[in-house]
């Protein structure tokens, strides 16, 4: 199965930032091209105090920061350029992380979303929105939310696709500041079905593609987890996609690129289960020949002999 779409991750708190200008992102976009990837998707407009674009409103509500460059608008020009898809992924306050409370997001994001579709909504290259909310399980207001903004999103854009990417709560689903690798108390199968079950019944209409991330769960756990997964989105109309994640959560040092032969692994479950498109979080820093880590561009060129595998 191949990798048809990227996250950004340019406004990140546990990844190091590669301090990349307009030209090593046009060269960054040239290689996800040459590799097939056909969809960009910026994680999040910005984080806390961060922004990947100068908003007015956050700047004026939450006192961030003015960037030293218009990332988003770049993303856009360069994605048309490409003949990329582009995502836009929403605003993160933080407030939810402090608090459990994910009002904060719904009420800032009403206001970023229309600030941008105003600002950058003429682009040919931007093709929907991205629900940045990261949640697994019952996870409080989160259907509330994903279908208040879902919605919001659609009409904003005269009905643009939305999609979220959550987690499995599988039993490497700890928090990054966590040092162990591993918990016990990991879902169920049954448990993952009654939940997401609930979830999509909620959030009907309002999201049209679910691309679960796929590092949370152990390898050998992959095809029923995909299986249900796919089985589940089709019942509640949802494209089901697949995050794969290429970075690898095994390892003591949180995060470095991920051997090939697990992402292999993952995308092989993928195929098997049907999945309707593959994307990664993320190219730039663990796949991209001119990563910060040098396993990175290896990993690339691992993907490349892969792909020449595939039939055509």
């Amino acid at each position: 199965m191949q990798i048809t779409g990227t996250f950004i991750d340019e406004i990140s708190h546990d990844i190091p930032h590669q301090n990349w200008g307009k030209e090593e992102w046009r060269r960054d976009f040239g290689h996800m091209k040459a590799i097939g990837i056909d969809t960009v998707i910026l994680i999040r407009a910005g984080y806390r105090r961060f922004l990947a674009y100068p908003s007015a409103y956050l700047q004026r509500t939450y006192g961030c920061y003015i960037p030293p460059l218009d990332l988003l608008e770049l993303f856009l020009e360069l994605a048309a350029e490409h003949g990329m898809d582009f995502y836009f992924g929403l605003y993160d306050s933080g407030h939810y992380w402090d608090t459990g409370d994910m009002q904060t997001e719904i009420d800032a994001n009403r206001f970023v979303t229309e600030e941008v579709w105003e600002r950058y909504g003429h682009h040919p290259a931007f093709k929907g929105w991205y629900l940045s909310m990261e949640i697994s399980r019952k996870t409080k207001g989160a259907i509330e939310a994903m279908r208040a903004l879902g919605l919001h999103c659609k009409a904003l854009s005269d009905g643009l696709p939305t999609f979220i990417s959550p987690w499995m709560d599988g039993k490497k689903a700890v928090l990054a500041a966590n040092p162990a690798l591993a918990k016990e108390n990991a879902v169920s199968l049954r448990e993952h079905e009654q939940e997401w079950n609930e979830i999509f019944d909620g959030i009907r209409g309002a999201v049209d593609a679910v691309a679960f991330q796929d590092g949370h769960i152990d390898y050998h756990e992959l095809p029923a987890f995909f299986a249900l997964n796919k089985q589940l989105a089709g019942q509640h109309g949802l494209q089901c996609w697949t995050n794969a994640e290429s970075f690898d959560r095994d390892m003591p040092i949180k995060f470095l690129p991920i051997k090939f032969e697990k992402l292999r692994l993952k995308l092989e479950a993928a195929r098997a289960a049907g999945y309707d498109k593959a994307i990664t979080f993320e190219f730039s820093h663990f796949m991209s020949p001119q990563s910060a880590y040098l396993q990175a561009g290896h990993l690339y060129n691992r993907y490349r002999e892969y792909l020449d595998t595939l039939p055509l």
